[in-house]
């Protein structure tokens, strides 16, 4: 009982010894789940091949050579060169510079990484000491978010990839990826920035400035801190004889290099009329399904249809034929293979950024319209040589105001080659009018004007409540200068429609083709017609003053818009060499304004749009085989009255009847450049009705040849109203 009474008393540690294997007991558990954890993670987490690091390059656009380049396009200047390309001196520059023990390290630092979450956790810093592997998986794979989970992810790709790759292909992969300042990502875009020439042939003291940057890139940027640029350099150079990676007599000889200023990368500058056409590519590879994402990070490489050649002339063109005339003139032009459809020139713009007249602006074509009512009147029982009323004024039932010829000028009969080439208004306007402006529609859309307006979407060539006017047969609707350069190259390709484009192919970072275009040609009107309509156009040339040298034939149309009673506001030449280039000129301004020379002088079709056409086309083709054009019209009249004459060759009076003979085209303006004014604010409903609002009375004009009866009382004009087609000066 006593023995009972006392119990054997309690260690005085024993309570603390069951916290403690509690405590050692959570810790293992801890452990082990940590571990299976790890080990769950090191075979959950992928590291992206680095032969994938392509997909964060830049893409480049070439010109049809395959080699010259354009632009390039990206979020980053990068260009991915082999190790064996960046010689050992470079090499071993960032390896002073960022991890000196990197050949015999495991690729990471627990330490650093320790070091580096603290900071990030407590304090805006940001640390230094990472390995080249640990900088190479940040920069390729990661994001800069200050977690710990980056860091943990970091360690174990880290690893990974230290068991995957040598370290030579890692120290390939990190040059590659690295950031070296101005925009420069990688060695080689590095080595042009700061230095303009390939890694290659860098110098020990050039490499070190590289590797100098890549710890701050701005912080260190010779430029802008070039004492604190100069004192890491030393710091490279001195790691770099330490190491025995150079003699002292080297680094005692060594002398901070030249090094560029700072300025846009001469590849990345989309300046002058190219940054257009880029545009225009990236709109492209857009519909082709290579969206921006793709674009400026896969790395692909784009051969466009563009001629190194033929662009450098067509600017040299624009320039030289506005040299010292008005600064409110725009110029636009584009240039067709007419065999393909590949665009092998374009002028959309001076300035890069700015508005692509070639491709969005809309304008009124004028008399450069007249071809398609031809072609139009072809296929529906006309030829060539069908003799027309080209007299004027002449009224006609859809209109309460005459349609002119420039200065009265015009024949009573006279054939349609004739009438196309001194453009006369009324003979056009007249045929459209009987033909129906609906078919003259259908057929430019047919020919390449596109049935859809691409910054509205809304149909093209007709009135907003679909009908088409009687006006479009002399150019009242708008079109676009690369339209109506497709249109005509429709002509030159015996009818075969091939859709006018700029990507010719594209191939990936490793050379894979992933799109090539493939001709696509439609034979949307006969040979015959095309070939008739060629026939038809060409005297234009010579009687506008615009033929090509060495007698090179050529098909064109001029066109004038007219803006009041005395002045233009748009002047077109579009013309072609059959199979071989198609080419449309436009000048115009902003705002619609009166388009005049230095010299006070209005601007028609033959003016300088002409001249800018002629130069071009004469430097494009020079060398080139010397085509012919039709020496007759094949296509037979089955309505109207024919002339018999216009297969002859000769223009001028040959399809007259009757002894009438044309009249006399001013001098000044010259012929072939007549167009309409712009359309009436309120356009007629259907083609036979007269325009809700009255156009304005054109000025007097005198015709050897009578009109037609006008009616019992000619309409007045009210002020400050245009008439689309009323009158021209000269087609």
């Amino acid at each position: 009982m006593f023995a009972n009474t006392f119990r054997k008393p309690q260690r005085p540690y024993s309570r603390s010894f069951k916290i403690t294997r509690v405590i050692v007991l959570a810790l293992a558990v801890i452990t082990f789940v940590g571990a299976g954890l790890i080990g769950y993670a090191y075979k959950a987490i992928d590291v992206p091949r680095p032969e994938d690091l392509s997909t964060s390059q830049v893409s480049t656009i070439y010109y049809n050579d395959g080699t010259t380049e354009m632009a390039r396009l990206g979020q980053e200047n990068r260009t991915i060169v082999p190790l064996s390309a960046v010689p050992d001196h470079v090499q071993k520059a960032v390896l002073s510079a960022e991890n000196r023990s990197f050949y015999t390290d495991p690729g990471f630092s627990p330490s650093g990484i320790l070091r580096a979450v603290w900071l990030n956790l407590t304090t805006s810093e940001t640390p230094g000491g990472s390995t080249i592997t640990q900088q190479y998986v940040k920069n390729a794979y990661l994001s800069d978010a200050k977690t710990l989970s980056r860091k943990f992810k970091e360690l174990i790709m880290s690893v990974k990839l230290e068991q995957e790759y040598t370290k030579d292909q890692i120290l390939g992969y990190y040059l590659n990826t690295i950031y070296f300042g101005r925009g420069a990502y990688g060695i080689e875009a590095a080595s042009e920035v700061y230095f303009g020439k390939p890694v290659q042939q860098l110098t020990v003291s050039e490499g070190a400035v590289l590797a100098s940057s890549i710890r701050s890139p701005a912080g260190y940027d010779p430029q802008n801190h070039p004492e604190a640029a100069k004192a890491r350099w030393d710091y490279v150079m001195s790691g770099l004889k330490e190491k025995g990676w150079i003699t002292s007599a080297q680094a005692k000889e060594a002398a901070y290099p030249q090094v560029l200023p700072i300025g846009p990368g001469k590849l990345n500058q989309l300046n002058g009329p190219e940054g257009v056409i880029v545009n225009r590519v990236k709109n492209e590879l857009a519909a082709l399904g290579y969206d921006e994402d793709k674009v400026y990070s896969e790395g692909l490489k784009v051969t466009t249809t563009i001629s190194p050649a033929y662009q450098s002339q067509a600017v040299a063109a624009v320039q030289q034929q506005l040299e010292g005339q008005p600064q409110n003139l725009i110029p636009a032009l584009v240039s067709v293979d007419p065999t393909s459809g590949a665009i092998v020139a374009y002028y959309g713009n001076s300035q890069g950024t700015g508005f692509d007249y070639a491709g969005r602006g809309y304008r009124q074509p004028g008399s450069s319209f007249k071809p398609f009512v031809l072609a139009t009147a072809l296929e529906n029982g006309y030829a060539d040589s069908t003799l027309r009323d080209g007299s004027s004024p002449q009224y006609f039932p859809d209109r309460t105001q005459p349609v002119r010829n420039s200065g009265g000028s015009g024949c009573s009969s006279c054939s349609l080659k004739t009438a196309i080439t001194h453009s006369y208004n009324t003979t056009f306007y007249g045929l459209t009018y009987d033909l129906g402006g609906a078919k003259v529609a259908a057929m430019a859309h047919l020919l390449g004007i596109a049935p859809k307006r691409i910054d509205t979407g809304t149909p093209t060539l007709q009135e907003t409540d679909g009908t088409v006017a009687s006006g479009i047969g002399i150019g009242q609707y708008e079109v676009t200068v690369k339209d109506m350069a497709s249109a005509f190259a429709t002509f030159a390709d015996d009818g075969v429609y091939n859709a006018p484009y700029m990507v010719q192919k594209i191939t990936n970072a490793a050379g894979k083709v992933l799109y090539e275009h493939k001709n696509a040609g439609k034979q949307v009107i006969s040979p015959d017609v095309a070939n008739d309509v060629t026939y038809a156009l060409d005297d234009v040339a010579s009687y506008s003053h615009d033929s090509l040298a060495k007698g090179r034939p050529s098909a064109t149309k001029t066109g004038t818009v007219q803006l009041g009673d005395e002045n233009n506001k748009d002047a077109w030449m579009v013309g072609y060499t059959p199979k071989q280039l198609s080419t449309a000129v436009w000048i115009g301004t902003d705002a619609s304004d009166p388009i005049l020379t230095s010299a006070g002088k209005i601007i028609y079709g033959a003016g300088i749009p002409g001249k800018i056409w002629q130069q071009y086309m004469d430097a494009a083709l020079d060398g080139k085989p010397v085509e012919k054009l039709p020496n007759k019209a094949v296509i037979k009249a089955t309505k109207g009255s024919s002339g018999g004459s216009s297969s002859s060759g000769n223009s001028g009076n040959s399809g007259n009847s009757g002894g009438s003979t044309p009249s006399t085209e001013p001098s000044s303006p010259p012929a072939g450049s007549t167009t309409p004014t712009t359309p009436p604010t309120t356009p007629p409903t259907t083609p036979t009705t007269p325009p809700t609002t009255p156009p304005t009375t054109p000025p007097p004009a005198s015709s050897s040849s009578s009109p037609s009866t006008p009616p019992a009382s000619p309409p007045t004009k009210p002020p400050g109203q245009l008439v689309p087609g009323l009158l021209g000066p000269g087609g």
